[in-house]
């Protein structure tokens, strides 16, 4: 399916290690490839695409110091970054966090394919942030899941104090991080860098870092109609 070889050359260039994980990730493609015939679970399906924009991206989040412990993937969809994540970090405890049904058996059967093993929340992080789930997760990430003043409304409150939150995002990453500085410090947290990457076709991706320093107030996170129509200032 992925061209393996290509791949580890192109995660060297990040001094990445994807030897021990490219039959793996060359499995991953074939499942996520074949079960999206039926299941709209990504438009990306070529393989040097899926290489670049799924596997490429996922690494670089995957080798931040900073993941490790009990991560939570919030609408992780078709399992990016998180699958890749566990792949690359076995001793990470998963969660995979999906309200989507469809995309969770599909989460399922992967996983079982791979020989990954995850928590699986059929969830909106919203309402797992209303449960058992609030403040227990050591890092949340998400990506491409919404603008960054809403995302932090979604997973800050899942985070346990002394825990951070990683942001996925694009070109905007720097802009987004600057308008969201004052919801995240509403939510008991504080956006403290965003590094930079660029993806081997070009494509600008930026991770925005925020720390919990405090616990999230217990009016947060709201419903997520108004999270989404009035994302906090």
């Amino acid at each position: 399916m992925i061209d393996k070889q290509r791949l580890i050359e192109k995660a060297a260039r990040y001094g990445i290690d994807a030897a021990p994980v490219a039959d793996a990730l060359d499995l991953y493609a074939r499942i996520l490839v074949d079960y999206n015939k039926n299941v709209n679970l990504t438009a990306i399906t070529e393989p040097e695409a899926i290489e670049d924009r799924h596997f490429i991206d996922s690494l670089l989040l995957a080798v931040q110091p900073e993941v490790a412990g009990r991560v939570v993937d919030v609408g992780t969809g078709a399992g990016f970054p998180g699958i890749v994540v566990k792949l690359f970090k076995p001793d990470v405890d998963l969660t995979l966090m999906e309200p989507t049904g469809k995309r969770v058996e599909f989460l399922k059967f992967a996983c079982l394919e791979l020989g990954v093993a995850a928590t699986f929340a059929k969830e909106r992080a919203e309402e797992a942030a209303r449960k058992g789930w609030r403040e227990s997760f050591d890092v949340a990430v998400a990506r491409a899941v919404a603008d960054l003043p809403v995302l932090a409304e979604y997973c800050l409150p899942l985070v346990r104090v002394g825990g951070v939150f990683l942001a996925m995002k694009g070109s905007s990453a720097e802009e987004e991080a600057a308008r969201a500085e004052g919801a995240v410090k509403r939510l008991g947290g504080a956006v403290r860098e965003t590094r930079l990457f660029t993806l081997p076709d070009s494509s600008a991706r930026g991770l925005v870092l925020c720390t919990k320093n405090s616990h999230t107030p217990a009016p947060y996170p709201r419903n997520g109609g108004k999270i989404a129509k009035a994302p906090l200032k």
